[in-house]
């Protein structure tokens, strides 16, 4: 009798299958879409199979598998089940979950209301959202969990979310981990000061980063700016924060002389402050920072339908509407929209 399963058809075949010796070390890891059954010989018609299966003097087993990967091992050779898609998660779950920000105006961040709001998230739920929701033909709802730099990509890869939604800069690296959408934001890094005159304020606006140099400067941790500062100022005493709101603080009690980050986010901190008048942005931008919204890599049917909800809303220009919500003159977080960001966000539009 052939005693091993060669792929997940197998089960769907009428190959026979020594079910009395198969060991008890079977591996599930994370779960399956659909629910994975060892059936009787009767309900199967698998000839030879004993209605009573035993694994390893186990009587017989249903698997209940739900997620991603099944792996079961079989004589030393492991067999792989076919992963669940994201869009097949999201439709036997009936949710699309993103991850993003609480503390990051006006992308993400709890308002005065204890409300959950910002660009990122509308941007997802008025224009992804119903592509989604089209796309699987039935009523999608939305839910969101706060993510980090250092949590973004775990969350991700452990499929407690489905997509990044926040100032996640689309880098190389980045790209060995997860895939990225078309850009949906562009801004690069500077710093925040006091805005009393400072040797250092003045020496960031005419001398560029390198005035940095023996400078103690608060950066976030897991951002491209701070490793951009590590590279090309290695001499920068360099102090990392978990999130925005202690780097501030920090910034504010003197401990550091600025506080570096994507210009956009430091703006944003700055509109938020008690005194906003207070605190200036300094320099130019002393990098490129093109944001994407993250996903799991190999998921070309997914990615597909995020960039199709992005490229509809720069094309009918609800993108532009959502923007001067949130960042233009009356907005959150004034911002304006370059002619030339706006140009190249024109450019990723795909013909139909």
């Amino acid at each position: 009798m052939n005693n091993t399963i060669r792929n997940a058809q197998d089960f769907e075949t009428a190959k026979t299958v020594n079910w009395e010796t198969l060991p008890a070390s079977i591996s599930l890891r994370n779960s399956w879409p659909s629910i994975a059954k060892l059936e009787t010989a009767e309900s199967r018609n698998v000839p030879g199979l004993n209605p009573e299966v035993r694994l390893g003097g186990r009587k017989r087993m249903k698997f209940l598998l739900y997620g991603t990967v099944c792996t079961i091992a079989v004589f030393g050779e492991i067999f792989l089940c076919r992963a669940e898609t994201t869009l097949e998660k999201i439709e036997r779950t009936g949710t699309l979950v993103i991850g993003t920000r609480t503390d990051s105006p006006p992308f993400a961040f709890v308002n005065k209301n204890n409300e959950w709001v910002g660009f990122s998230i509308e941007l997802v739920e008025k224009t992804i959202l119903p592509v989604i929701s089209k796309r699987l033909n039935k009523s999608v709802k939305f839910d969101r969990k706060e993510s980090t730099p250092q949590t973004r990509i775990p969350l991700l890869t452990s499929n407690a979310v489905d997509l990044i939604a926040d100032t996640m800069t689309d880098t190389q690296s980045r790209g060995e981990s997860v895939d990225f959408s078309l850009t949906f934001f562009v801004t690069g890094a500077q710093f925040l000061m006091k805005s009393q005159p400072s040797p250092t304020s003045f020496y960031i606006r005419h001398k560029g980063i390198q005035s940095i140099a023996g400078k103690r400067i608060g950066v976030q941790q897991g951002t491209t700016s701070a490793d951009i500062l590590r590279k090309r100022v290695p001499n920068a005493k360099l102090l990392e924060f978990t999130d925005q709101l202690a780097a501030f603080q920090a910034l504010a009690r003197g401990q550091v002389e600025a506080y570096a980050n994507d210009g956009v986010q430091l703006a944003g901190l700055k509109a938020k402050a008690p005194k906003p008048g207070d605190w200036v942005i300094v320099g130019e931008f002393y990098s490129y920072e093109p944001y994407g919204m993250a996903m799991r890599k190999n998921d070309s049917d997914f990615r597909h339908a995020v960039n199709i909800g992005l490229m509809n809303a720069i094309e009918t220009g609800k993108y532009f509407e959502i923007y001067d919500k949130w960042f233009g003159p009356k907005g959150e977080v004034p911002y304006p929209l370059s002619p030339e960001v706006k140009r190249f966000l024109q450019m990723q539009v795909m013909p139909k």
